[in-house]
């Protein structure tokens, strides 16, 4: 706990009034005569004429604890005295100030928070003793909430269907259902449960995956729900996607588009396979860069989708090209699977796209959502 300030004693409901173990003297008053008559705080009449000794109310613990870290933000703020805390008495303050309710049973105060705070958020208590008077002391502490995990980030994308996996919880580990505060909490502390691969994908894909750990799989799921939501599409978890990927896990806002993988294969001659839902559903002959400007190698998300354009950049030899092109599916950087009118097709002949015939490309493209891993090989 850290001391804010502390000035003399306050009024408060003619009891005396310490918090964080320190004790305001309260004097009380009763009319006598044609005058005051004033009693020590040590014992005070009352008009029958029985002595009541104050009672010291202490503050003895918050929860969490000041300077605690890692802290799931949905969870309960409870403050505890030594008595129950007066009616009179002001509720503790959090800042950031958030939705929902103090309550109160016993000697505890408690917040129950509407949503909670989000990840590393600093979070100050503070509670003051203020009276009748002007006079008051002020004391607070703080603690930081923890990051969101990987794993829970794993199991969300898994059961809203952006994985080539399936999750499900283990038994009486099942999130409630429309709770934004339960997906909040889960968030910082994942339930158990279990990951199974959907049957029909390539071993290539398999050997992405890495549970509980950033990896190439879930950037694609990412990029995938960034494009369903609106959303950049760069294929990384930060504040925004979280905010909207919890509220699409409360609601059970799932993936319309099903899960894709292509495969590019510079073997020649050279090919596009796509596999869609655990089954292929594309093969076709594909070309691919020039060793002077060739296709990038690497696994990569599909980030930028555009039914026709027209495509501009410099030849090897310094001209000026400007092509109009189809179907056109980025995935690294200006490499994209299009379609462009060429003489044949297996070969590397493009500058680092992935070229396909017309009526192959246009076959292809639905079959590419955003954040469908593409492999060149």
């Amino acid at each position: 706990m850290q001391k804010i300030s502390r000035k003399a004693a306050a009024w408060v409901s003619g009891a005396v009034l310490a918090v964080g173990g320190v004790t305001a003297g309260i004097v009380a008053a009763t009319a006598g005569g044609s005058g005051a008559e004033h009693h020590s705080a040590a014992a005070v009449q009352t008009p029958h004429g029985a002595a009541v000794k104050p009672v010291s109310l202490t503050l003895l613990s918050v929860s969490p604890a000041d300077g605690a870290r890692d802290v799931n933000g949905a969870n309960f703020i409870t403050v505890t005295y030594n008595e129950p805390l007066p009616a009179t008495a002001p509720m503790p303050v959090l800042k950031p100030a958030i939705g929902g309710s103090w309550q109160r049973s016993g000697d505890s105060v408690w917040f129950v928070p509407a949503s909670g705070y989000p990840a590393h958020t600093k979070v100050t208590v503070t509670w003051a003793g203020t009276g009748e008077t002007t006079d008051r002391s002020e004391y607070s502490s703080s603690f930081t909430t923890g990051g969101y995990s990987t794993l829970r980030l794993q199991e969300i994308l898994g059961q809203l269907g952006y994985l080539p996996l399936t999750w499900t919880p283990a038994a009486g580990e099942a999130v409630v259902p429309g709770s934004a505060v339960a997906q909040l909490s889960a968030a910082y502390d994942p339930p158990a449960g279990t990951f199974t691969w959907e049957q029909g994908y390539p071993s290539k894909l398999h050997s992405f995956w890495q549970q509980g750990s950033p990896n190439t799989i879930d950037a694609g799921a990412i990029t995938g729900f960034e494009a369903d939501h609106g959303m950049t599409t760069d294929g990384v978890a930060g504040a925004a996607v979280w905010t909207a990927l919890l509220k699409a896990a409360a609601a059970d806002q799932r993936n319309t588009h099903g899960y894709s993988y292509a495969y590019v294969s510079e073997h020649l001659p050279e090919s596009l396979t796509i596999w869609h839902d655990g089954k292929q559903v594309f093969n076709s002959p594909a070309n691919t860069g020039i060793s002077i400007d060739p296709t990038p190698i690497g696994t990569f998300p599909v980030y930028l989708k555009l039914p026709y354009q027209v495509m501009q950049g410099t030849n090897p030899d310094g001209s000026h090209y400007a092509d109009p092109v189809q179907w056109v599916s980025y995935f690294s950087g200006g490499s994209a699977v299009h379609y462009i009118s060429r003489g044949s097709y297996g070969w590397p002949q493009s500058l680092g796209c992935v070229e396909l015939p017309y009526s192959a490309a246009e076959q292809a493209y639905p079959y590419l959502p955003y954040g469908t891993l593409v492999t060149v090989s």
